[in-house]
């Protein structure tokens, strides 16, 4: 297939990979989406996104709609004579006016071997659900939610230590490869595109703060997904001795207790193991607050009594 003319719209680091991708083809990208500028930690400073760091300094045209359901950008879009309109995690809906725009539509990649999750955080929920398997899908838009017309899959395994982290860079990887092949192929792939069961899918909903509160009454297994989970974006936390403290690693534990969920039922050089609500976790890095990340050995071998048998972690900031 001949050189396409190309619109990107996205806005995270997994975006940039797959713009970073196009730009490395035979593909021509003549303009870029980006979500607005964001402020940045206390809000002091608004900060680009990668996708439009990357836009400008291959001197692109970069757009930052609020919205994209203004005649305005409706004009724009169709200014651009655009073969294709890639989105990928760009977080604007798009109306059904701006997917008839571009002459093979708007093709969108998504994190998930869908039906399976759809939605904005397919790689959280599919950690979260302990499952085994993941993977990029490929897919013409419609106005539903991921629920477009297939074109390409391609999947990765999850291994059970992937982090979301990890689990992101596998995605990142074979997304940029399918999406090329996709491209390399559209008017071909357009002719055979496979419909969703709608039956198989489920809701990969945002995740939020809330969501980072570990409940120990939930089982060892959930709860060590949750903390690979919450790597890079929502650390796992829970409160010990009125603090809150992040975990960010651990494994479930063959230790056992007929001990409360919470409690600390033993503690050596290298971890300290929690009973949960169902078997139990050894935790081996943590975040005091306004602290350092730091491996649990550094505390026990300062404070070799900071945690020990029968002390508790707690849901709020009650004292242990």
């Amino acid at each position: 297939m001949s050189a396409l003319r190309i619109v990107f719209a996205g806005t995270p680091e997994f975006a940039a990979a797959h713009l970073n991708s196009i730009l490395n083809s035979s593909h021509e990208v003549i303009a870029v989406y980006t979500q607005p500028d964001r402020p940045s930690g206390r809000g002091i400073k608004l900060l680009p996104s990668p996708v439009k760091e990357l836009a400008l300094a291959n001197n692109l045209p970069v757009n930052q709609p609020a919205s994209l359901r203004n005649e305005d950008e409706h004009r724009l879009l169709e200014s651009y004579s655009a073969d294709a309109l890639i989105v990928v995690a760009y977080g604007l809906i798009l109306p059904r006016e701006i997917l008839a725009v571009p002459r093979f539509g708007c093709i969108n990649v998504h994190a998930s071997l869908l039906p399976r999750w759809r939605g904005a955080a397919p790689i959280e929920r599919a950690l979260l659900a302990g499952d085994k398997v993941s993977g990029i899908t490929v897919m013409q838009m419609d106005e539903g939610l991921d629920t477009g017309d297939i074109l390409l899959k391609s999947e990765v395994s999850i291994d059970d230590s992937n982090t979301r982290n990890d689990l992101e860079s596998k995605l990142t990887e074979v997304g940029c490869e399918a999406l090329i092949k996709a491209l390399n192929n559209l008017e071909e792939l357009l002719k055979t595109p496979e419909k969703q069961d709608d039956s198989q899918s489920c809701y990969a909903g945002k995740l939020d703060k809330a969501e980072a509160l570990i409940n120990w009454s939930q089982s060892a297994e959930l709860i060590e997904r949750q903390i690979r989970v919450g790597i890079g974006r929502f650390p796992a936390y829970s409160f010990f001795n009125s603090e809150r403290i992040r975990i960010l690693k651990a494994q479930v534990s063959n230790a056992t207790s007929d001990l409360s969920p919470g409690t600390i039922i033993e503690s050596n050089k290298d971890s300290f193991t929690v009973q949960c609500g169902t078997g139990s976790i050894a935790i081996t890095q943590i975040q005091l607050p306004g602290k350092n990340v730091v491996a649990v050995r550094d505390i026990t071998n300062s404070k070799p009594s900071f945690f020990t048998a029968s002390k508790k972690f707690t849901a709020s900031d009650e004292t242990t």
